[in-house]
């Protein structure tokens, strides 16, 4: 893949990763883009013991004030900074896989948990998630919310060089490029990302408006942004040029 043969969408403007699935993220100037995704993303996940509707992995579809808990006291000598407490919406701060924290949880949902670190991330499709400042604010404005590009929870979000709307839907099947050169980081883009009533919850009152989500079928397939694996690692940051090219371009 050469640069030369690329177009420049735009720029990064936003980069965060989510160290438990479901719980707050932490907002980055610059991360490395590592095989399984920005390093640290999505390491920790809480793990419903016996769950009837035999989904595995705790959400916020269920358990809405997930959102609201904020993983912190970062463990500065591991390569990818986990965290090693998490701060609940009262206040108070637990081990991550400590007693407490599962007692939690547990109370609110009604079954057993864990909290287990998985080394390669807990992904729901591909381990990068994508989205244009134009897609958030055409569907938050929409709605008659904030602004606000939190609910997509996107890993990287970026500001395109045009106004459109819902750019991202190019992209599919195609590569984009992060910063200056030819070995610079790069994604293939696989899928559109098909929402779910994620969206339509404020992250930080975890209340839910469902015009979010009737705003992405309205306009776009119930579309906002896309998935992506990566072909090549690197370190990105906010401000990085942003390239498109084909998948087969050399």
């Amino acid at each position: 893949m050469r640069q030369e043969n690329s177009k420049r969408i735009g720029q990064i403007s936003k980069l965060t990763r989510y160290p438990v699935k479901s719980m707050a993220g932490v907002e980055m100037e610059h991360s490395d883009l590592g095989w399984h995704g920005l390093v640290g993303d999505r390491r920790f996940g809480v793990r419903q013991m016996k769950n009837a509707s035999g989904l595995a992995w705790l959400t916020a579809n269920r358990m809405p004030e997930l959102l609201m808990y904020r993983p912190c006291d970062f463990d500065t000598d591991s390569g990818e900074r986990l965290p090693t407490r998490v701060q609940s919406p009262a206040g108070d701060v637990f081990e991550i896989e400590g007693d407490k924290l599962r007692a939690e949880i547990r109370d609110q949902i009604g079954c057993d948990v864990e909290v287990m670190a998985m080394k390669d991330g807990i992904f729901d499709d591909s381990p990068i998630s994508v989205i244009a400042t134009q897609t958030v604010s055409t569907l938050c404005n929409e709605a008659g919310v904030a602004v606000d590009s939190r609910r997509f929870r996107a890993n990287i979000v970026l500001n395109c060089d045009e106004v459109a709307p819902f750019l991202e839907d190019d992209w599919v099947g195609r590569v984009l490029m992060f910063g200056v050169g030819n070995s610079a980081p790069a994604v293939q883009i696989t899928k559109r990302d098909v929402r779910c009533k994620m969206i339509g919850l404020n992250p930080d009152t975890a209340q839910h408006d469902p015009s979010v989500v009737k705003s992405a079928v309205k306009l776009n397939e119930n579309n906002a942004g896309v998935y992506g694996d990566v072909i090549r690692t690197g370190t990105i940051s906010i401000g990085d040029p942003v390239f498109v090219l084909d998948s087969n371009a050399g």
